[in-house]
């Protein structure tokens, strides 16, 4: 160990570049996958669809939570990179780690508030097929579903079968 230090120090902070370096090629590879901006203003849909662009981008890659929030805030722009600037402020004020978990639940605190949440959750509690055809009943209920979290753990596919067909026309 002490000779890979003095081998470093002897790089004369060539760690560094190599740090610099695979951050910039990290970096590089993320916007091959190319993330979407989000500008922020009240688009709660906007909001949930970017987060999870961003999500669906780092299960393809190698990456830790420190990386995560450097490379998702990237893409904030105008009024999202402002409210960004002013939140980082008041969590390291604070002396609190900027974990991946942490900057997801900010983000969706300010952008996909609780209340609209209960109302997608309500939503889809009450979903009925009505006019729509099985396969868009089906694709809505899916969609829904989301934000209905205890309906989306392992042990209650039988519960989420039991609302599909509840939902379902009763002629079918």
């Amino acid at each position: 160990m002490a000779q890979a230090l003095a081998q470093n120090q002897g790089n004369g902070g060539h760690g560094q570049d190599d740090q610099r370096e695979a951050e910039e090629r990290r970096l590089d590879r993320f916007m091959r996958n190319k993330p979407p901006n989000f500008k922020g203003r009240f688009n709660p849909e906007g909001a949930l669809t970017w987060m999870e662009g961003m999500e669906r981008i780092f299960r393809a890659m190698v990456t830790n939570d420190v990386q995560k929030v450097r490379l998702a805030t990237h893409m904030l722009a105008e009024e999202a990179e402002y409210w960004w600037t002013s939140t980082k402020r008041r969590i390291e004020a604070s002396g609190d780690a900027i974990a991946w978990v942490r900057f997801m639940n900010e983000f969706l605190r300010n952008y996909f508030p609780e209340d609209l949440r209960n109302k997608k959750e309500a939503e889809f509690l009450n979903l009925k097929q009505g006019s729509m055809s099985i396969a868009e009943y089906a694709a809505k209920y899916e969609e829904l579903s989301r934000f209905c979290p205890y309906i989306n753990v392992k042990d209650a596919i039988v519960s989420k079968c039991v609302k599909f067909e509840n939902g379902l026309r009763l002629e079918i």
